[in-house]
């Protein structure tokens, strides 16, 4: 299920999260510690061994669409790919969804057509734990304390009909989200509610970090991380973290479990790289980070120029990641009205269950109301029938649970 909802601020003590006192720290934390992403030492921890098709590109987005599936506008032929959890678990590529954050290690990327094949697909929430507070007005929710802000593409999994109306304290959800510095919240694109779970989990960035005591913060969240036995030797404050806990605190603190590495999963050096996210640190326009991955953007085309690289805009980069560091060769700010970040949902494939009278059909297990199509090209409404190959593009209907289409296309 999806869900329509207004863009909406926290608070001005909020947003200001972060900002002074760990930006930099960050990005120089990143550009020292240029390793190879979470992988460690520049190891390529996908199974991708290379062999006669070698990845040679990294992708880093939001699911939007499907035919295979589609990631910053590239179509990715998923048919061959290994896709894993974040625990390094084997998914199925049925277990990709709308919404779902996924890094994409692939081969090259025809810019023209804009296809590439995956051969391994990384998916990873943000969070895992426990709603504390709703706020309805302010489309927002507190879980693992953190903000977790919902805009009109946050999509919502079928169990929460209604979207964030869905949502009361207490209950166990799953968020994938791109996380603002400049808000110091997380942009869901995506929460799925769940059963049940022995363990919560977070991914963010580092701060006050107490080794005396063992003791560190992600947002408001104070994590004890003195039964964790393997430390990641990049925990430092201002670093990106992925922290799992026990699902109960204990005095006030989450007693840490397991404490990963929680830059890009991004592996060897790779000739094309692009990454779509928010400047989470930031030194200068050439010097900055995009979802803690560093960037060197010194030789970079700045599509929509350099005064618009602050800290919190959302961009997409495209380069060569050389040891953990994106060398840019463009960059260029997304559209960011009311979080919708440029990005249409669009879905490929044959449809079914027509039903000319309320005017919808089913493709790829996405519901579509086609009563406010705009544009149609090389067909119209009338030469609609059940297993009729199209493309279809638009927006989430506001009670969420439908893809309102305002371009279909035929496909051959």
């Amino acid at each position: 299920m999806v869900r329509i909802a207004s863009r909406s601020s926290v608070p001005a003590a909020a947003r200001r999260q972060f900002l002074g006192r760990l930006s930099a720290l960050t990005l120089s934390l990143g550009l020292a510690a240029c390793g190879g992403g979470g992988g460690g030492g520049g190891n390529d921890d996908s199974g991708n061994t290379g062999g006669s098709n070698p990845a040679v590109s990294f992708t880093s987005g939001v699911i939007s669409g499907f035919g295979s599936i589609i990631v910053n506008g590239v179509r990715f032929d998923d048919s061959a790919a290994t896709v894993l959890d974040d625990k390094g678990g084997r998914l199925s590529r049925d277990d990709l969804r709308l919404g779902a954050q996924v890094e994409i290690e692939g081969g090259s990327i025809d810019r023209a057509s804009g296809r590439a094949t995956a051969l391994t697909i990384h998916v990873g929430s943000e969070l895992k734990g426990r709603v504390t507070a709703v706020n309805p007005g302010a489309q927002s929710l507190s879980m693992l304390g953190q903000t977790v802000l919902i805009t009109s593409t946050t999509v919502f999994d079928d169990s929460l009909g209604g979207g964030l109306s869905a949502i009361s304290v207490g209950q166990l959800l799953e968020v994938y989200a791109r996380y603002d510095a400049s808000q110091g919240a997380y942009i869901a694109t995506r929460i799925e509610r769940e059963g049940s779970s022995s363990e919560f989990k977070l991914r963010g960035v580092v701060s006050s970090l107490d080794t005396s005591t063992q003791t560190f913060r992600i947002g408001s969240a104070v994590i004890n991380y003195a039964a964790v036995t393997s430390v990641p030797t990049t925990l430092a404050n201002g670093a990106w973290l992925r922290v799992r806990v026990q699902p109960t605190q204990v005095a006030g603190q989450w007693v840490a479990t397991a404490l990963e590495d929680g830059r890009h999963r991004s592996g060897d050096d790779r000739s094309e790289t692009e990454v779509k996210g928010f400047i989470t640190a930031w030194t200068s326009a050439t010097r900055f980070s995009v979802d803690g991955m560093p960037v060197n953007a010194d030789s970079a085309e700045f599509k929509d120029g350099r005064s618009v690289i602050v800290l919190g805009a959302f961009v997409e980069v495209e380069g060569a990641l050389r040891d953990g560091v994106l060398v840019a060769r463009e960059v260029k700010l997304e559209d960011d009205d009311d979080g919708h970040h440029g990005e249409d949902f669009e879905l490929h494939g044959q449809l079914s269950g027509l039903d000319t009278v309320n005017q919808r059909f089913t493709l790829r297990g996405v519901s579509v109301d086609y009563s406010q199509v705009s544009e149609w090209r090389d067909l119209s409404e009338a030469s609609l029938v059940d297993g009729l190959r199209v493309e279809v593009k638009g927006g989430l209907s506001s009670d969420g649970n439908t893809l309102m289409a305002w371009r279909i296309s035929r496909e051959d």
